[in-house]
């Protein structure tokens, strides 16, 4: 089924409700903090729209996303501290922490807008395909490759921490004042983010619903299900994985690109291994499997941190863990599969045959 030709009118009724919420009802409900915030929830969701993909249909457990939504943030976080800084001039941190006279060889590139902003999907998919190749060549699945994905998020985290003098160390890439030629300290250029992000999350949402549906998405269910059926049946798993995996991994740097000008900073710690498990957790209890599920799991949980986290500091981690086993174990369908057994259930009972009253049936 696609866009066009299943379901045509209820699928295009919830896209366009959808998108009466995010481009009409929240910015007149929402105030400028509130709106900021919902950016970066969404900017969660976009990943989450990957994690379905790859998790929900692919069956790959991909709890190293921190590492592709770093790279796109750093890419697009490199681009905008140059341009902060002016022609000519060090970006600040560098002038603070390091003592080179000029912009390090790899900075350079990211001079270009467009060099920039291909950076930021290209990036990742192309790391995401190297790494792909390497792990699904070699039939690694499962939990390895969950463990896998997460030592790389670590490993990047640790990489870039210590890298203060290009890279901001800890701190990472602070102080974001511009985006493309305009200032983030104006509320309207904020809102103008806002809508950049939530256009992205539709775009994003579409191009995955296009491929579940597709010819490719059902033959990504078929390896998650039997992945030696279909290497008899002539088609080769790894590369059929690689392709969700690559996808995945744009989606990630895409969001990534776009947290930076919504948050103004991109940091190891918003990369590593609990960033990467989050990302995982909110597509889990939404629905790994449902789009919509997935994104509406993502924005809440990102939501419940903010709002639990002041209270609870020291204690929401342990609660985010508990509840990723807790979907696992009693919910694999997350809460978009209680509203798949209230449809069914109501299905099976209109289906149930009336009772002929005796009287008539004589």
């Amino acid at each position: 089924m696609n866009l066009l030709t299943g379901r045509p009118a209820r699928v295009w009724a919830g896209f366009a409700g959808a998108a009466v919420l995010l481009f009409a009802v929240a910015p007149l409900a929402l105030s400028d903090f509130r709106l900021g915030l919902l950016a970066k929830y969404l900017c969660t969701a976009m990943v989450a729209v990957g994690v379905c993909l790859a998790w929900g249909r692919g069956g790959l457990l991909t709890l190293g996303q921190g590492v592709f939504f770093g790279l796109g943030g750093y890419a697009m976080a490199m681009h905008l501290k140059i341009a902060d800084a002016g022609p000519g001039n060090l970006p600040d941190f560098m002038q603070l922490y390091g003592t080179a006279t000029e912009l390090p060889w790899w900075w350079k590139p990211f001079e270009n807008p467009l060099f920039a902003l291909a950076a930021t999907v290209l990036l990742p998919m192309a790391v995401a395909a190297l790494l792909g190749l390497f792990i699904f060549r070699r039939r690694v699945k499962g939990a390895y490759f969950a463990i896998l994905s997460q030592a790389l998020a670590a490993a990047l985290a640790i990489w870039l921490i210590g890298q203060q003098a290009t890279t901001g160390g800890t701190n990472g890439l602070t102080d974001i004042q511009g985006f493309f030629g305009y200032s983030l300290d104006d509320p309207v250029n904020q809102r103008m983010v806002y809508f950049v992000i939530a256009a992205a999350l539709l775009l994003l949402i579409v191009i995955a619903r296009q491929l579940i549906n597709s010819r490719y998405g059902e033959l990504l269910v078929a390896v998650r299900d039997s992945e030696e059926r279909v290497r008899f049946l002539g088609y080769d798993p790894a590369n059929v994985k690689l392709v969700a995996y690559v996808v995945a991994a744009g989606m990630a740097g895409l969001a990534g690109a776009l947290f930076v000008p919504a948050v103004g900073i991109i940091s190891p710690a918003l990369i590593g291994i609990v960033p990467s498990i989050e990302f995982v957790i909110g597509a889990a209890v939404g629905g790994r499997a449902s789009l919509v599920g997935a994104v509406l799991g993502a924005v809440a949980v990102a939501w419940a941190k903010t709002a639990l986290s002041e209270e609870f500091p020291a204690a929401w981690t342990y609660f985010q863990g508990l509840l990723f086993v807790v979907a696992l174990a009693f919910l694999p369908g997350g809460l978009a599969s209680l509203a798949v057994l209230v449809r069914r259930r109501r299905a099976t009972t209109e289906k149930k045959p009336t009772a002929i009253p005796v009287g008539e049936a004589a």
